[in-house]
């Protein structure tokens, strides 16, 4: 394959999503970092342009032979993770791309009535710091937010206990217009404010939910007492914090020397993705692929690569950040295994990257080998689905009618994933009346299963009942009559396709939304609906009425229709006397129909 053909290929399995690229020559050095809000669309546009704006650009195309990206969630992340990618490899087209500014972040200080504040260089002296921020501008904005809803002190005056109690300040204009509640002299207590300060903090972490809560609160509270005025300040202060969009960073600047693992595996394969944080940036981000040999668990694998990883980067990072539970023990060495905050959105980070880095390597294997496809597929169903055995062949089925009339059931089969339409079939009801789903799940199911027994046919590895826990119920009791329940399994799908229902288990499976086994059940549910709507449409047409009246010569389809419309069904009109049906269609034509169906 010529260096365009791989470029290409590579390009088609790029997300569009935020993120960062970096492109490579022959000799694997790293030519160029770039960020997008759409990566996809944005590395495209590269290699389709017939014309460049400049010399340096289409010089730099005609070098590239290899490209990676990154993906982040926000593009001022993909900004972020640029800036410090560029100041860590300084790449040969990115000489005069940045500088060497570092971002401002917002500092809470650590004094008695804390201030709140911007600023470029952080120091260690107990103060909490929020940020990095993209830009002066965004940071702004953060904290235009929190003074608006929370008033805080800009001064510097020293608010010990004692200055306060001997009156040594006096309030000054920020506190005429609003801007602060007087605490120098003792408008506000320190309690209060440290409140004020911990919810700023909420929002600042992007956690608000429990701000919206208090703001909500007190403006119920005002309304009830009648004071509207305090309520709509509230109601303002709410309404600004809803449609305040979010935080802006890639990673806290707390989070200052961390290594990121996480894993996502197959049957047959393992893939692990690195983060190297340094100083709240992402600096590094490698994902490698290892193919199972004894069927290792995914903590054996991470444990592997950890130290793999962390040999070829040389980190020194006394804090590993991990998607799974270790059962390891290294001296200086601290795991980490978060369920939320920063450190979990690392790992969020770290899985994106991930997923897409595995879903790119599966699709080269499938079609390199077709056979290796659908043995990773079936081992996957077999393993979501918790079955005994891989599911090669699985029948569904769906019942369609309106109103009870022309009622037909569908059974659709898929071998090895993909539909075998020669063998899809259609049953037409013939022992029950009007609409009851239940009573014909239980025919269809007898039906198709007591022939394939006399035809010593090949029964299903699955068979999939579309309507929920009831039809599956229904379905398992005509299995158990015809002696076929055990030798398959069988599932139930509710009317959300997340749900999946066993028999004698009360409870629903759920499936990850993404996995490929609901997309196949999605697939098999949707085709028998399809098909059978298709064969019932047909019927309908025919006024199924390509039914056995329409065959009878000298019924027409409007004849039929006034009779079903009175009677209902056949298996009615059969049992009516001559004079009730002449009633309906006259005595020549009564006389016509009794004698073609009294025949049978």
């Amino acid at each position: 394959m010529g260096k365009t053909e791989a470029l290409k290929d590579s390009i088609l399995n790029i997300p569009e999503l935020p993120g960062i690229y970096k492109y490579y020559d022959t000799q694997n050095t790293l030519l160029y970092i770039g960020k997008a809000k759409n990566l996809k669309k944005r590395v495209s546009s590269y290699f389709t342009k017939q014309h460049f704006e400049n010399r340096k650009t289409e010089v730099l195309v005609s070098k590239i032979c290899r490209l990676e990206f990154t993906v982040v969630k926000t593009e001022i992340d993909a900004l972020l993770l640029e800036n410090s990618l560029i100041k860590e490899f300084r790449p040969r087209y990115n000489i005069a791309l940045k500088d060497d500014k570092s971002f401002p972040v917002i500092r809470v200080t650590n004094e008695r009535f804390p201030k709140i504040y911007a600023m470029r260089n952080p120091i260690n002296d107990g103060s909490d710091y929020f940020g990095p921020y993209s830009s002066p501008h965004v940071m702004h904005i953060v904290l235009d937010l929190v003074k608006q809803i929370y008033p805080i002190r800009n001064c510097n005056y020293v608010l010990s206990k004692k200055n306060i109690e001997a009156n040594k300040f006096k309030v000054c204009l920020e506190y005429q217009i609003g801007n602060c509640k007087g605490a120098c002299e003792g408008f506000e207590t320190e309690l209060e404010y440290m409140e004020s300060i911990s919810r700023i903090k909420n929002i600042l972490r992007g956690n608000l939910s429990e701000v919206k809560n208090h703001l909500k609160g007190e403006m119920l509270k005002a309304s009830s007492q009648l004071q509207f005025e305090q309520a709509n300040r509230f109601k303002y202060k709410l309404d600004k914090l809803i449609n305040y969009q979010g935080r802006t960073t890639v990673v806290s600047i707390t989070i200052t020397n961390v290594d990121v693992f996480n894993i996502s595996s197959s049957n047959q394969f393992a893939f692990v993705n690195y983060l190297k944080i340094v100083n709240g940036m992402i600096i590094q981000s490698q994902t490698i692929e290892y193919r199972k040999v004894l069927d290792e668990t995914d903590q054996e694998v991470l444990e592997m690569a950890i130290f793999e990883l962390r040999e070829r980067y040389k980190s020194t990072a006394k804090e590993i950040i991990v998607s799974h539970k270790l059962e390891l023990s290294i001296e200086g060495l601290k795991f980490t295994n978060p369920k939320a905050g920063d450190r979990k959105k690392l790992l969020e980070i770290s899985m994106s990257n991930l997923l897409h880095f595995k879903k790119e390597k599966l699709e080269q294997y499938d079609k390199l080998d077709p056979e290796l496809r659908i043995n990773r597929l079936m081992n996957l169903m077999q393993s979501d689905l918790k079955l005994k055995v891989m599911p090669k062949y699985i029948e569904c089925f769906d019942n369609s009618n309106i109103q009870g009339h022309f009622p037909v059931s569908a059974c659709v089969v898929f071998r090895n994933g993909k539909p075998s339409k020669k063998e899809y079939r259609i049953f037409n009801i013939k022992t029950v009346e009007g609409p009851n789903d239940f009573a014909t799940m239980e025919e269809v199911i007898t039906r198709r299963y007591t022939r394939l027994l006399n035809e010593n046919s090949e029964l299903p590895d699955l068979v999939i009942i579309d309507g929920g826990k009831g039809q599956l119920s229904s379905a398992v009791e005509a299995m158990q009559r015809v002696g076929v329940f055990g030798k398959f399994a069988v599932i139930g799908i509710a009317k959300r396709l997340e749900e999946l229902y066993y028999p004698e288990d009360a409870l629903p499976l759920y499936i990850d939304k993404k996995s490929e086994t609901l997309k196949i059940i999605q697939q098999l549910r949707d085709e028998a609906h399809r098909f059978g709507i298709t064969k019932h449409r047909d019927l309908r047409s025919k006024g199924s009425l390509g039914t056995e009246l329409t065959q009878i010569n000298g019924i027409g389809t409007e004849t039929a229709k006034r009779l079903l419309q009175v009677f209902k069904s056949i298996k009615n009109i059969k049992s009516q006397t001559f004079e009730s049906i002449s009633t309906v269609v006259g005595k020549a034509k009564a006389k016509v129909v009794m004698d073609a169906l009294m025949k049978d």
